[in-house]
């Protein structure tokens, strides 16, 4: 049976907007660019798929382990588990009747590390806004 690929629209955008910052970006005005990190932050809207990046940063685990961390269904797992993999995020292999995955893109993992430690950080115990407005800006 043939290896099923990533899909072509979101791997590229995944690879557009994982290149590295010493490698030249098109400028501002490229809608493309804009519209790959867009695919990228739509890729990680759910939570729940930052779940499972923060799970599998560490170390490789299986559908069942993954389970045991996460609290959802394993039909809504495998189905998030299945769009981290095609969309190059996650790598996965079949031992006996079980499939591990590992972090493939180290890329996706540093931003979503960077970005939830961010928000952590800005947060505030006693539920204010994650994102405060800065002196000046529109509410």
């Amino acid at each position: 049976m043939p290896r099923r690929t990533a899909a072509p629209d979101r791997a590229s955008a995944l690879a557009t907007a994982s290149r590295s910052a010493g490698e030249a970006v098109a400028d501002a005005g490229d809608e493309r660019v804009f519209e790959s990190v867009a695919e990228l932050f739509a890729l990680l809207s759910a939570p729940i798929r930052l779940r499972i990046i923060s799970a599998v940063c560490q170390e490789e685990l299986n559908v069942s382990q993954l389970l045991e961390r996460i609290d959802t269904t394993q039909p809504n797992m495998s189905q998030h588990l299945a769009t981290l993999h095609r969309c190059g995020v996650l790598a996965r292999r079949r031992e006996g009747t079980q499939i591990y995955y590992r972090l493939q893109n180290e890329f996706v993992a540093t931003l979503c590390r960077t970005v939830c430690t961010q928000v952590a950080i800005g947060a505030d115990p006693a539920g204010a806004d994650a994102f405060p407005a800065r002196d000046g800006d529109a509410r």
